[in-house]
């Protein structure tokens, strides 16, 4: 069973269609990435799901559904004061010690004095994800997490999300513009614009014509060392026979065609 999907998602902003029925979803455990130009409808989508925005079509959630968002950016006054102990106690409290413990595990331990307003960009996303982790999320929803970190920081924040599935199981859907390190994280992509073009394992997505005739050929040497020095984590089941990548992806047109 799908922890969340959608059928036939719909949203207009005024006359223009910005999402066309878009059919998805996600199961237990998974990663799943969602790409696209700028003006795509990526984080239309996020919030569309989480009933942010209005929308046509169905979204279904499995029962229970315990959600983490982890946002784009913070909008906080930076004339505030408050401690990252406190930020983490909104909108429900925890204790000194499962609040030490997750900023650990995020990376950032000892930090529960210091200011929000004085954290760095890579220290506020891993204190935002350690917020939504200490809610015991079954999937997390991060909209460009990495945005303003460098190459490196983009990396290890998303070795953090893997590690963390690994750990918790929980399921991740995330927009991400990071193309080279989104292929290795996932284990499905979505290529979004305004429709879903393609989708399916990262490797097949990154050779679709679809794909291409957005992106072009530009992430491939990125890519390729990426996934050199992390080969051992990412290749269970995938099919590297790239003569049979056209077979394997999921094209919305064909299926629109065929019906």
């Amino acid at each position: 069973m799908s922890l969340i999907s959608a059928t036939g998602l719909t949203v207009k902003y005024g006359t223009q269609k910005v999402l066309n029925k878009i059919d998805m979803s996600v199961a237990p455990g998974e990663i799943v990435t969602i790409v696209g130009p700028n003006g795509s409808g990526k984080t239309t989508l996020l919030r569309a799901l989480l009933g942010l925005t209005p929308a046509k079509g169905k979204v279904q959630k499995k029962p229970g559904l315990v959600i983490g968002y982890v946002p784009q950016k913070l909008a906080l006054d930076p004339t505030l004061p408050l401690p990252v102990r406190s930020f983490l106690n909104l909108p429900r409290s925890h204790t000194p010690q499962q609040i030490a413990e997750m900023l650990d595990r995020v990376g950032v331990p000892g930090i529960e004095t210091r200011q929000v307003a004085d954290l760095s960009g890579g220290q506020l996303q891993r204190v935002l994800l350690a917020r939504a982790l200490l809610e015991r999320p079954d999937i997390l929803i991060l909209d460009e997490p990495t945005q303003g970190l460098d190459q490196m920081g983009e990396a290890g924040f998303y070795r953090l999300i893997e590690d963390v599935r690994q750990a918790s199981g929980v399921a991740v859907l995330m927009v991400s513009h990071d193309l080279h390190v989104v292929m290795s994280a996932s284990d499905r992509v979505i290529c979004l614009n305004g429709h879903v073009c393609c989708e399916g394992k990262p490797h097949v997505v990154q050779n679709a014509p679809e794909y291409r005739a957005l992106f072009g050929y530009g992430t491939q040497g990125a890519l390729a060392l990426y996934q050199h020095a992390h080969d051992h984590n990412h290749d269970h089941g995938c099919d590297h026979d790239h003569d049979h990548v056209h077979n394997a992806v999921t094209r919305k047109d064909d299926i629109e065609h065929a019906g």
